[in-house]
């Protein structure tokens, strides 16, 4: 994404510290899968990148992201300005309004907590494995939509 420095998945808003991949999916850590972005806000606003957040998941259903169950599947934006809090709040405001979605938004919107890098095999996930069946049947119909709905933002 134009004005995306980097992106790191990791996890955030648990009671362990350094948690490991498997110790957050057993739900036990209170974590949530996330994933930190770096960005130029002279070339990507905030706005525009909580638009394509919520339009790239579900942020009506409750600790759940498609087949994956459990709170560390919850859909959150932490927050490290309270300028961040306040331009995700009027969005979400914004898409309640308009009735974007069918259901409310449950998007949970806190400060950020320490966030914790997930392990190696974790980043450029997608791209280093474009054959698994996760990546194929979930990911994918993401980049389309990405592609299709925030062409101006997507790098070369």
């Amino acid at each position: 994404m134009k004005g995306v420095e980097e992106v790191l998945p990791g996890y955030i808003d648990g009671n362990v510290k350094n948690p490991s991949y498997r110790e957050v999916c057993s739900g036990r850590t209170g974590h949530s899968e996330a994933i930190s972005i770096t960005y130029n806000p002279k070339v990507i606003k905030l706005t525009d990148l909580l638009l394509i957040f919520f339009n790239t998941h579900d942020p009506t259903t409750l600790n759940r992201q498609g087949n994956d169950v459990g709170t560390q599947y919850r859909s959150g934006i932490y927050f490290t300005e309270i300028e961040q809090k306040t331009v995700t709040l009027q969005i979400i405001k914004k898409l309640e309004f308009e009735k974007i979605f069918d259901n409310p938004i449950l998007t949970e919107v806190k400060e950020a907590t320490p966030f914790y890098k997930a392990e190696i095999e974790h980043l450029n996930y997608f791209n280093e494995n474009p054959d698994q069946p996760y990546c194929n049947y979930l990911i994918d119909p993401k980049i389309t939509k990405l592609k299709k709905y925030f062409s101006k933002y997507i790098s070369e």
